[in-house]
């Protein structure tokens, strides 16, 4: 697996856990009630803190392993590297852009902020873990 797998991996393992623990808790602070009542803002924030450092962890820790095993190619990329980034990156933006458009849409309707935020985050999230997957079959398949 080359250096830019492994942090896609590394970015989808942690977006992916992040976003379940937010859910969670966001779930277990409403205790059944409305959750524009949940105190959201610190969940959110420390989800995504703590995704951005558990991804880099991931990361440093999958490739000290790599390079123990093949010193040479651990930090390499070429061409089809940049062209699986930018084809995953078109992909992760369409579900950015979607979350901006239903940001705005609930903007207008004045939905509470707890709706607006998280549909920011969910779209992000998306974005995130839809390219990555993007990503990962690029690897596996190649780029038609």
């Amino acid at each position: 697996m080359v250096y830019e797998e492994r942090n896609i991996w590394a970015s989808l393992i942690a977006s992916v856990v992040g976003v379940a623990v937010y859910v969670i808790l966001v779930l277990q602070q409403a205790g059944g009630g409305p959750l524009t009542d949940v105190d959201w803002v610190p969940l959110m924030l420390w989800t995504i803190g703590g995704s951005i450092v558990a991804a880099i962890v991931i990361s440093i820790v999958w490739g000290i392993l790599a390079g123990m095993r093949d010193p040479d190619g651990v930090g390499t990329s070429d061409q089809r590297d940049r062209d699986i980034s930018a084809m995953s990156g078109r992909v992760g933006q369409a579900f950015t852009v979607i979350a901006g458009l239903g940001v705005i849409v609930l903007c207008a309707f004045e939905a509470d902020w707890f709706w607006i935020a998280n549909c920011m985050f969910f779209g992000f999230a998306a974005s995130s873990i839809i390219g990555g997957i993007a990503s990962v079959i690029a690897y596996r398949r190649g780029l038609v």
